[in-house]
């Protein structure tokens, strides 16, 4: 048995495959590094989801049946009470897509890939005493989230940058919300139910709720200066470094150095600091130096989450919020996942090793 079902191959897919050795992620059959800054979300939305479903559906076909379906979500936000804003805001918006009724047709798909980016938006908006901006329909899923975030139209470059980010982030292998997927699907109970699951493992810090401690972990280093020394404390006290390493690459995480371009153009439009930028970049040299110099028989490397932090802040989503981005983007996996499995028809169900005591008798 291996702790944690390291390198234990649990089912076979069509949809992404992560070479850990070689810092290489691949979308069902095209490279991160031709899809990255290159295709929208929809373009990713539909190459994923190909001969799932019944009903076959091109990019521009997607746009406007999510377009479509952020409107018809919108007023679920109406309800939105008290309660539902004490929640931190990825628990609030699990609570608003639980009560989407479970399916497992194309419809059904869009709907989910829809409600994340209505209600997340909605919700940051209610929680400083705004009101939810209505979606528009004509919009495409990243232009229209930054519009409902910040009731501003979006410069071509932000809705570049975050088209990116969704990309980049929608699908990577049999992660920890991925097979959580996959286990509900393989049960046959449906695609909200399946996406639920996922977004409940996605939130825990080990998984997608780490971006926002990278921000605090700069803030905490404050100029460039201070890099060297600061990392060389933490690590003397035993902290993790946020955005550093990872479960499976063994080189660079190859998301980094897309989100790390797509900001680029940000930082040359005076969007984001440029400070911010160097001091971020001072921080990297310094980890990767102190990390090879005190760790020099563990790999460990930038990973996906250090400059997702510094792009998603300069879009303008506090860190709170970061797990909720990060599901808009993941959800079309997820969905896909859930459908492979689906369409397998194969109950997942692993055995267990009993180390506990056995009764006199035996």
């Amino acid at each position: 048995m291996k702790s944690g079902l390291e390198d234990v191959i649990a089912a076979e897919t069509a949809l992404s495959d992560v070479d850990g050795a070689a810092g290489r992620l691949i979308i069902k059959g095209r490279s991160l590094d031709d899809l990255a800054g290159k295709a929208r979300f929809e373009d990713v939305a539909a190459l994923l989801l190909e001969d799932l479903f019944e009903t076959a559906a091109t990019a521009d076909e997607i746009r406007r049946e999510l377009g479509s379906a952020r409107a018809l979500l919108f007023p679920h936000l109406q309800t939105v009470d008290q309660t539902l804003l004490d929640l931190p805001a990825v628990d609030a918006m699990r609570a608003l897509i639980a009560r989407l009724p479970d399916a497992e047709d194309f419809a059904g798909a869009i709907w989910l890939m829809a409600a994340p980016a209505v209600f997340l938006p909605g919700l940051l908006r209610l929680r400083k005493g705004f009101g939810p901006l209505p979606p528009d329909p004509a919009s495409s899923q990243a232009e229209d989230i930054l519009a409902m975030l910040t009731g501003s139209p979006p410069s071509r470059e932000q809705v570049a940058a975050l088209d990116t980010y969704l990309v980049t982030i929608s699908d990577h292998g049999l992660n920890a919300s991925t097979f959580a997927s996959r286990v509900i699907a393989s049960t046959q109970s449906g695609l909200t139910s399946s996406m639920l699951a996922a977004l409940s493992a996605l939130k825990g810090p080990l998984h997608g709720g780490a971006p926002g401690p990278v921000l605090d972990m700069l803030d905490a280093i404050g100029t460039p200066e201070q890099a060297h020394a600061w990392i060389g404390s933490a690590l003397d006290r035993g902290e993790r470094l946020m955005g550093f390493g990872h479960r499976v690459y063994r080189v660079r995480d190859p998301r980094a150095d897309a989100l790390k371009k797509a900001l680029r153009p940000l930082t040359e439009t005076g969007q984001v600091a440029a400070q911010r930028i160097a001091l971020a970049e001072a921080v990297e040299r310094a980890a990767l130096d102190i990390l090879r110099e005190r760790k020099p028989d563990r790999p460990l490397d930038v990973n996906v989450e250090f400059y997702t932090a510094l792009l998603l802040d300069a879009l303008g989503f506090p860190r709170e919020a970061f797990t909720g981005v990060f599901a808009i983007g993941r959800t079309v996996g997820w969905i896909a996942h859930a459908r492979e499995q689906s369409l397998e028809g194969r109950l997942i169900r692993p055995r267990s090793l009993y180390v506990g005591p056995l009764p006199e008798a035996a």
